[in-house]
């Protein structure tokens, strides 16, 4: 077997040489994802066991790697479990769809929430639970898989009218913003409309749903999630080279051999389906995707957003806001948490870039 050396010294980076191939890489980009990666499964386990009664820290570890008695065992993957990796997943499609928004529009305010893209997905969400519902169709099986795969179609329906409303001869991060805005502004106003016009059970149900919350996800509803992201995330990540050329410019990345259009639709519809899954799923979690990039792009101290520390950064967020919920205002939803974080931070993130652009 070849000896792994360190073959040149370049600011920022490390190169290594195996046999005959050699590779670059950040240190900070291996380091930061794998320290986020072990506070998640601490942060997970400490959710994990909160509750009616309380499991300690180290007994939720050795229940999950098989120990543990049988009443424990019942508890955590039964009861808690799913909720906590509905947060894990979750978190990973916003902090990924937001990382691939705001590389394609090369804004820090570009995320599917303001984009318009969860209330997208919220639209065709809520017209299944409150619609469907009040003609008696949304049940069983139905319920199960009609609620997400309306919310996919929401979203992508809304990453499309984003796309052709923003280009003109090219994609301006600008008017992406601003169409993003009014595109969210329908969305919203659609979904209480449909509140509005739906039997009071269906709608009080639609409304937990809308302010993002994980206390009602189960076993059933990971299935289709942790599907699509297997599906999504390896074709996101085999596409991490383009989104590197991207950063440079349209004729930069051209010059590189990047059919320039072609990617940003792929890369915004990848987008698009991550934060609407996850939206489906849990609600329109807000902040996760606006925040995890930039939190994880200055971590790393990278150009762009990582794509893989953004992913484990959102799912960290989203369990960590879930677990200050349940511990100092129990049954609080998770999503109302993330908001009010959330809206002092955009405004940060709007005084910065407009600083930025005088600058």
């Amino acid at each position: 077997m070849s000896a792994v050396r360190d073959i040149e010294s370049v600011p920022g980076r490390k190169q290594v040489q195996v046999g005959g191939l050699a590779a670059s890489f950040r240190p900070r980009s291996v380091l930061v994802p794998v320290i986020c990666l072990v506070l998640l499964v601490l942060v997970a386990a400490l959710n994990i066991g909160r509750g009616s009664s309380d499991i300690a820290l180290l007994d939720v570890l050795r229940t999950l790697a098989g120990g543990g008695d049988r009443a424990e065992t019942g508890i955590i993957f039964d009861l808690r479990l799913p909720r906590t990796l509905a947060g894990v997943l979750v978190g990973a499609a916003f902090g990924l769809a937001g990382a691939l928004f705001q590389t394609v529009a090369r804004n820090p305010l570009a995320s599917p929430d303001i984009l318009g893209i969860t209330w997208g997905a919220g639209v065709g969400a809520v017209s299944v639970i409150v619609l469907g519902g009040s003609a008696g169709q949304v049940s069983g099986m139905v319920a199960e898989l009609g609620v997400p795969l309306a919310g996919l179609a929401g979203g992508l329906l809304a990453g499309l009218l984003l796309y052709a409303l923003a280009w003109r001869r090219g994609l301006d991060s600008y008017r992406m913003v601003l169409v993003g805005i009014g595109l969210a502004a329908i969305g919203n106003n659609v979904v209480y409309w449909l509140l509005t016009v739906g039997d009071v059970d269906d709608a009080t149900r639609a409304t937990t749903w809308i302010v993002g919350n994980l206390a009602a996800v189960g076993w059933e509803a990971l299935g289709p999630l942790a599907l699509a992201l297997a599906l999504l995330v390896p074709v996101t990540i085999a596409g991490v080279h383009t989104l590197g050329g991207l950063q440079f410019g349209d004729d930069t990345a051209r010059g590189l051999g990047i059919r320039v259009d072609g990617a940003r639709a792929t890369l915004l519809l990848l987008a698009a389906a991550l934060a609407a899954v996850a939206t489906a799923v849990a609600g329109p979690i807000t902040f996760v995707a606006l925040a995890t990039p930039q939190i994880a792009l200055r971590l790393v101290r990278s150009p762009q957003p990582p794509i893989v520390g953004s992913m484990v950064l959102g799912g960290l967020l989203t369990v960590s806001a879930d677990l200050a919920v349940r511990t100092v205002t129990p049954g609080l939803p998770v999503g109302v948490l993330t908001a009010i974080l959330g809206a002092p931070y955009l405004i940060f993130l709007f005084l910065r870039t407009r600083k930025e652009a005088r600058a």
